[in-house]
């Protein structure tokens, strides 16, 4: 595609490093699923089982980033610079309480939250161990959604990608140090990730709240200005959760399939999330660009940008695909010796990649929507196609399908999310301008 437009620019210029900080989770999940996977196949099944739950807790709370991202940058494009930081004030604490909250949550219920998997007693075991020593880390991940998500809506997405780079490379050293260097199993793991992620929290906190201080912004908490950020974010919560549940969902048709298919899933579903991510890239620039130019009021630029958007994730999924099936001889043996486990996941991948351009264009117009703010329309469209993925994914158990029969349904999930997308996105009511919606 060549850079023929300022449209190309601009959408490069916030694109690309968001794509290193959207990959942060994904690449570290891969670290430890490369390094997990050489303790076994009952620890690769129980990081499957864990991950999903984990990623499930902390996926709810994206409206930290997203919303804030919307919110943040609308008042950017209205010129309400300090009004902007206040907002993204309001965020953090909000991460910070619902951080607390849910952290004590996740270690108190691990046990259940494993068990409603059913999963052998040995991946039970590597589970509970993994998802308590995670969920001690996830007040410091809901600061990183929300204080990226504030630097995203002041249209800087490179701060969020050194911190991610830096993290990763962390996480790396430390899994490393944990699990084979302290002999700490699946649990070092957990700990050396929850200890990266910590520290890049921290350091992006930090960014926010010197910004917020050089303008002038309040830094105590607004309580107000707090629950307006809960309320306006409850919307995206139901959408998260019906893609959270829809994935949980898989996980579960997985485990029915026996441990082989549980361990081919979590591998498949983690570079999935991986090559997601990176398309989301694009719905990030989405996100900040739609908002400023609607606190602008450019209803006419905001329609412009989108439909150059959508070529880009189209085509970004069809690289990504060619990538994901083309290169899978490579990679697969990175994750694990078994050859039962190798032959599954490479069948997979194969349907994977082929759904890629759909997943482009569905994350690309996620951002849009989320960028105008029109959080109740996702809500809705969210619930529409999990409702009509359930009996999908559930036949696979009815009709032995197997672990592949189980990715072609969830392909139709996204399928179903692309109609109800773009369908919103022909019409006119989601264009809402001013500094807030």
């Amino acid at each position: 595609m060549r850079l023929t437009s300022s449209q190309d620019r601009e959408i490069l210029r916030l694109a690309v490093p968001a794509f290193f900080a959207l990959v942060s989770e994904p690449l570290m999940l891969l670290a430890d699923s490369a390094i997990v996977g050489h303790l076994g196949t009952p620890q690769l099944a129980a990081l499957g089982i864990a991950g999903t739950i984990l990623q499930t807790l902390v996926g709810v709370c994206v409206f930290l980033a997203y919303g804030t991202t919307s919110a943040v940058a609308r008042r950017i494009g209205a010129g309400d610079h300090k009004g902007a930081l206040a907002q993204g004030i309001d965020g953090l604490w909000l991460a910070l309480l619902l951080g607390v909250v849910l952290a004590v949550v996740g270690v108190l219920l691990a046990p259940a939250a494993i068990g409603a998997f059913n999963p052998s007693p040995d991946v039970a075991d590597h589970a509970v161990i993994y998802l308590r020593i995670s969920c001690l880390g996830i007040p410091s991940m809901l600061l990183l959604l929300a204080a990226t998500g504030v630097l995203r809506g002041l249209q800087d997405t490179k701060t969020p990608m050194i911190v991610a780079i830096t993290a990763n490379l962390l996480n790396i050293v430390l899994n490393l140090i944990l699990v084979y260097g302290l002999d700490l199993d699946i649990a070092g793991s957990a700990l050396g990730t929850a200890l990266a992620q910590t520290a890049a929290g921290v350091a992006l906190v930090v960014v926010v709240v010197r910004g917020a201080r050089r303008d002038g912004a309040k830094l105590r908490p607004d309580f107000p200005g707090i629950r307006a950020s809960a309320h306006s974010g409850v919307p995206l919560v139901v959408r998260t959760l019906t893609l959270r549940v829809a994935i949980i969902l898989a996980t579960f048709v997985a485990t029915s399939l026996g441990t082989t298919s549980v361990a081919a899933h979590q591998v498949a579903f983690t570079l999935w999330s991986f090559l997601a991510l990176a398309l989301d890239a694009i719905a990030i620039a989405a996100q900040a660009l739609t908002g400023r130019a609607l606190g602008a009021g450019d209803v006419e630029g905001t329609r412009a940008i989108t439909r150059r958007m959508m070529w880009w994730g189209l085509w970004s999924g069809v690289v990504g695909g060619l990538a994901l099936w083309g290169l899978h001889s490579i990679y697969v043996p990175w994750f694990t010796e078994d050859p039962a486990v190798r032959h599954s996941l490479s069948a997979v991948l194969l349907v994977a990649a082929l759904w890629q351009p759909v997943n482009g264009v569905v994350f690309v117009l996620d951002g849009v929507l989320i960028g105008a703010g029109d959080g109740p329309y996702l809500a809705v469209a969210g619930v529409i196609a999990l409702v009509l993925y359930v009996p999908l994914a559930l036949s696979v158990i009815w009709f032995d399908g197997g672990v592949v029969a189980l990715w072609w349904a969830f392909g139709g999930f996204m399928l179903l999310r692309l109609l109800t997308l773009l369908t919103r996105e022909r019409r006119d009511a989601w264009l809402v301008t001013g500094a807030v919606r």
